[in-house]
């Protein structure tokens, strides 16, 4: 059988994740220190404690749900057995490729801290809008964002994410004209997002010249299992092919459900989300339906999950995902 890891992206956040984690399992707090060295701040109590309107900020919930990720993956790691593939949605990626060990945790948490400084400053330089439409074919929203735009705006698909759920992106005017469309083709619900900036579009094209410069520095290893790319939603086995589709996440869609079709394709045969929330099994349920997934990010999930086999994976709590996944 083939064991297929998932890491979840910004907007899992929420006040308090990682504490219980971090006093529970001593692998789990050295994860929290460690980064809070890195930082030169503490992101734990930020993390820990908010407030909520610190913890959402970009700058902070890029490296909190990075954090906690890797914090999950440590305690569990020595228990996996052999990893097939993974795939992180958007920043998630980032936590896919240090369990992978294409990076070290200390440099992906100080490039995550950045990344999400410079996706802000994009928005505010340029501001923009995302949406979920909910209900409409990928090749109709497509279509509709076409029409939004304009020679001055554009609006563009950001997030395939399932079936039936893609989030669009782009300037302020556009991102509405395209949510009308979207209603008038008969979407089911249109929900506009609370986001900084036009995540995952051209509009920032800014902050992808600058992260490209900072990825330059860092050292990129060979991936010791498969990440799946959210720009091709094709399996990734260099270091160099990671650190270039990184910069092209930025202004790229994420190709959530093709990179999950794709894991499938590759042989993965059980799925398990690591890190807070379980937006990533609530999506699996509409991808690949018939292949189990279970979420592990707190210590109770730990208590009652065992790594031997698909049947105890279903023993992890199974409560249907959030909506959407942004940045």
């Amino acid at each position: 059988m083939s064991l297929a890891l998932l890491f979840p992206g910004q907007g899992s956040q929420q006040v308090g994740m990682g504490r219980s984690l971090a006093a529970t399992y001593p692998e789990a707090a050295r994860v929290f220190e460690e980064a809070d060295d890195a930082l030169g701040f503490s992101i734990s109590e930020v993390a820990w404690e908010g407030p909520e309107d610190q913890l959402v900020l970009t700058k902070n919930a890029q490296p909190a749900m990075l954090v906690h990720c890797t914090a999950v993956y440590r305690v569990i790691e020595s228990r996996l057995g052999e990893v097939g593939i993974a795939a992180g949605h958007s920043l998630g990626e980032f936590s896919a490729y240090v369990a992978a060990g294409t990076l070290d945790f200390a440099s992906a948490v100080r490039t995550v801290r950045l990344r999400g400084e410079l996706m802000y400053r994009a928005g505010v330089e340029r501001p923009g809008s995302m949406a979920a439409v909910i209900g409409l074919d990928d090749l109709v929203v497509t279509s509709v964002c076409a029409r939004a735009s304009s020679e001055v705006g554009v609006c563009v698909p950001a997030n395939f994410n399932s079936s039936g759920q893609v989030v669009i992106s782009g300037d302020v005017a556009e991102v509405e004209r395209a949510m009308d469309l979207a209603i008038e083709m008969g979407a089911k619900r249109v929900v506009k997002l609370a986001v900084s900036g036009a995540f995952h579009s051209p509009l920032m094209a800014p902050a992808a010249k600058e992260f490209k410069a900072w990825l330059k520095k860092l050292s990129f290893k060979d991936p010791s299992f498969p990440v799946v790319a959210n720009v091709t939603a094709e399996p990734v086995s260099t270091g160099a092919a990671a650190r270039a589709l990184l910069v092209r996440q930025l202004t790229t869609p994420v190709q959530w459900a093709a990179s999950v079709q794709r894991m499938a394709a590759c042989g993965a045969d059980r799925f398990l989300e690591i890190g807070p929330g379980s937006v990533l099994r609530g999506l699996n349920r509409r991808i690949v339906k018939r292949i189990p997934c279970g979420s592990l990010g707190e210590p109770e999930d730990l208590e009652v999950w065992e790594p031997e086999g698909a049947e105890n994976l279903k023993r992890s709590r199974m409560s249907e995902g959030a909506t959407n996944e942004r940045a």
